[in-house]
């Protein structure tokens, strides 16, 4: 760390009057027995801070005397000032290519760790080339997508090459990854990342071909091949012979599992392929529902990139940034992965097929979301982990520390050889 003091809190959670802000707050109130953090909760707004703090007293009595900090994402001093008092930065405010840029740039200047939700491939490609050999030199660490996008995506392989290598000596060549069960719905604050993005590529076409390359995240971004392209049609999968469709965070999640693949050193081969997918399960019901997911996702994409058209559905359809579920109906939701991995076996000499499962209790984008990052914030603060700065992935920056994690968390991290 650049500090030149002992920072006051191992944690700042910035953002925190927002609706996934509230959720993470909340979470590490509850789990306060076993990580014993010392944090605190930050934003702009002295009253609504002042709101949350009084809430977070319904959960624990002792948080009457919970530190608030406040900071503005547009002022570069009093954000200065919030990173030099903590260890580990969560941010919780999107969209972040509209609020995000100043406050990565002083947790890079402080060696301040820093951990986000983002989804934004194209601010997440601007923060690489603006800050990833100065956050080496300081030894921050930039970690984005410690939600449902990307730590499913990226620790899922990470823990099936891990299986992998332990029990056949070798590493899989191709992981391809099914969505199998999800129960509950994306968050205001990605629903505005969402539409930011696609505003932002109206704005400036040549966006376009960043949120198109299939290395995008890469140290040196390349289009890819062919294949890498994400799946844009109903297809029956060859591995388990049921319908997919394609899996709307695909396009950040393989981005970001090709990057941990470059940052570890190229562990998987430098032609590993990696792919999303969204499945729906054997049979005429499973062929319908992907048709109409298919279309459906295509329909809103079409009108979405109307001016008029995304104007009404912000404001009239889609859920708004702070706005949520119930607390039922969060607890009510789940999701869970299926991971498909192949590749050579030195110890065989044969081709070998593992499958790995990710799964949580939990609305994903909520629930779900808020525990993968209080967690990994927490793994930052508290875990022995390679020390690397840069602008890093969940696997990169944390590896099987944060799966072990996640699993005393409640989440399912499973591998083994799949059945002939």
């Amino acid at each position: 760390m650049a500090h030149d003091t002992k920072p006051a809190f191992d944690i700042i959670l910035w953002g925190a009057t927002g609706f996934t802000g509230r959720l993470v707050a909340e979470y590490l109130a509850r789990t306060q027995d076993t990580h014993r953090a010392k944090w605190a909760i930050a934003g702009r707004d002295a009253a609504k801070l002042e709101q949350i703090r009084s809430e977070l007293v319904k959960v624990r009595p002792e948080f009457a005397d919970l530190p608030v900090v406040l900071a503005d994402a547009k002022d570069a001093a009093s954000l200065d000032a919030m990173v030099a008092k903590t260890r580990v930065i969560i941010s919780t405010v999107g969209p972040y290519a509209r609020y995000g840029n100043e406050l990565v740039a002083a947790c890079v200047r402080a060696g301040t760790d820093y951990c986000d939700l983002t989804g934004e491939v194209q601010w997440m490609r601007k923060t690489i080339d603006a800050h990833d050999a100065r956050a080496r030199e300081t030894g921050a660490r930039i970690v984005h997508t410690c939600g449902f996008d990307s730590i499913p995506s990226d620790l899922g392989t990470l823990m099936l090459q891990d299986y992998m290598r332990e029990k056949h000596g070798g590493h899989c060549d191709q992981v391809r990854f099914h969505l199998t069960r999800m129960r509950g719905g994306f968050s205001g604050g990605t629903i505005a990342s969402m539409m930011d993005t696609l505003a932002a590529v109206k704005a400036d076409p040549s966006l376009k071909k960043v949120l198109t390359s299939a290395h995008a995240l890469d140290p040196e971004p390349s289009r890819g091949t062919k294949e890498e392209r994400d799946l844009a049609t109903v297809k029956k999968s060859p591995d388990t012979g049921t319908w997919t469709a394609p899996f709307v965070m695909a396009s950040v999640n393989t981005r970001v599992v090709r990057r941990s693949n470059a940052l570890l050193g190229y562990p998987w081969g430098r032609d590993f392929f990696y792919s999303e997918v969204s499945d729906f399960g054997p049979g005429p019901k499973g062929f319908a529902l992907a048709a109409a997911t298919t279309a459906g996702l295509g329909g809103f994409m079409a009108v979405s990139n109307v001016d008029p058209v995304r104007e009404l559905l912000e404001k009239h359809v889609l859920p708004a940034p702070g706005q949520g579920p119930s607390a039922a109906v969060r607890e009510r939701g789940l999701f869970e992965v299926k991971l498909l991995g192949e590749g050579q076996s030195p110890k065989s000499g044969q081709r070998v097929k593992v499958e790995g499962k990710v799964a949580s209790s939990g609305d994903p984008g909520y629930a779900a979301t808020a525990r993968m990052l209080a967690e990994s914030a927490l793994c930052l603060a508290f875990d022995t982990i390679p020390k690397r700065g840069g602008v890093l992935t969940p696997a990169s920056a944390m590896g099987m520390v944060l799966v072990e994690r996640l699993r005393k968390a409640g989440m399912t991290f499973e591998a083994r050889d799949r059945a002939a």
